[in-house]
C-alpha cells in the first residue's frame, strides 16, 4: 500500500452487497468440536486486542498485540475448516461476523472482561491478562499437541503451526505470572485476585459431552477430560514458582462451549460485528 498523493485517485468507499442475515452451521459434532477451538481463539484474541496501547510497557504492548494476532490466525484457519466441514460454502468472515450469540461455542473464560474503565475493577487488571493467558494457552497447547495425530489432515496441519505459537504464549505468560506473583506485595495481591477470578471458569475446560466423545471415538481430536491432568500439572508448576496457591475447587460450571454465554458476550459481538452488519458483505 502506498501513501495517497494529491493527484492520486481517492480511496474506494466501503460498498455493501446483500443483506446482513445471520448464518449458522450444522450441529454435526465434528463441526461443533472445531468451532469450540476456533471461537475460543477468536474471542480471546478480541479481548487481548483491547490492551493494545494500554500495557504497562511498550514491549509488552507489542507482545500482547502479537499474541492476539497469533490467535486470530488460528481462528481464521479453524473457521475456514469448519465451513468446509459444514458444506454450506460459508467463509471465515461470515462465520466470524454473522453468527448469533448462541452459535458461538467459545469457553466462557475467554469472553470475561480483561479491561474496564477502572484498572481496579474486577477483570480490569494487567494481572488478569497474564493469568488468563497462562490458563488458556496451556489448554490450547494441549489441544494442538493432541491434534498432531488427528485423522483430519487439515486439522493436523493447523495444529502443527499453532503448537509452536502456543508454546511461546505459555512461556510468555508464565514469566509474567511468576514475575507478578513472586514480586512485590502489591503485584502478588493482584495476581492472587486475578487467579481467583479466573479459576472457577476452568471447570468448563474439561467437561465432556457428546461432541468430545465423538471426537475421541473417531480420531478427530482429544477429549477434554483427558487433558485435565497434564493441564493441572503444568499450570500448578508455574503457580508454585510464582508462590501462588491453587484456588479451592469450585462447583461452578460455565457453559459458553454449549452456546450459553455470560452477559459480556453480547457486548463483544456488538463491537465485532458492527461494521459487517452496517455494511453487509462490504468490500473495500
Amino acid at each position: 500500500m502506498t501513501a495517497t498523493t494529491a493527484s492520486a485517485a481517492p480511496p474506494m468507499p466501503l460498498m455493501a452487497r446483500g443483506p446482513a442475515t445471520s448464518v449458522s452451521l450444522s450441529r454435526a459434532p465434528e463441526v461443533r468440536w472445531v468451532l469450540r477451538l476456533a471461537d475460543t481463539c477468536l474471542i480471546h484474541a478480541q479481548r487481548l486486542s483491547e490492551w493494545c496501547g494500554h500495557a504497562p510497557v511498550l514491549e509488552e504492548d507489542i507482545a500482547l498485540t502479537n499474541l492476539s494476532l497469533d490467535l486470530l490466525g488460528q481462528a481464521r484457519a479453524l473457521l475456514s475448516h469448519a465451513g468446509t466441514l459444514d458444506g454450506q460454502g460459508l467463509d471465515e468472515d461470515q462465520l466470524a461476523f454473522l453468527r448469533d450469540e448462541r452459535d458461538y461455542l467459545n469457553l466462557t473464560l475467554a469472553e470475561q472482561p480483561l479491561r474496564r474503565s477502572s484498572a481496579h475493577a474486577p477483570g480490569g487488571d494487567f494481572a488478569d491478562v497474564q493469568v488468563r493467558n497462562l490458563l488458556l494457552a496451556v489448554w490450547l497447547k494441549l489441544h494442538w499437541q493432541g491434534l498432531a495425530t488427528s485423522r483430519d489432515a487439515e486439522l493436523a496441519a493447523i495444529a502443527g503451526k499453532a503448537v509452536k505459537e502456543a508454546r511461546y504464549h505459555v512461556g510468555h505468560a508464565a514469566q509474567w505470572v511468576v514475575r507478578l506473583g513472586d514480586g512485590t506485595e502489591e503485584s502478588a495481591s493482584r495476581a492472587k485476585s486475578a487467579l481467583e477470578r479466573a479459576w472457577p471458569y476452568t471447570n468448563e475446560m474439561f467437561l465432556d459431552d457428546e461432541v468430545d466423545t465423538h471426537a475421541a471415538a473417531t480420531g478427530l481430536g482429544p477429549q477434554r477430560s483427558h487433558l485435565r491432568e497434564a493441564w493441572v500439572a503444568e499450570v500448578s508448576a508455574v503457580l508454585e514458582e510464582a508462590t501462588l496457591a491453587v484456588p479451592a475447587a469450585s462447583k461452578f460450571v460455565s457453559t459458553g462451549s454449549r452456546g450459553v454465554h455470560s452477559e459480556h458476550m453480547g457486548f463483544i459481538l456488538a463491537e465485532m460485528q458492527h461494521l459487517q452488519r452496517a455494511f453487509p458483505g462490504g468490500v473495500w
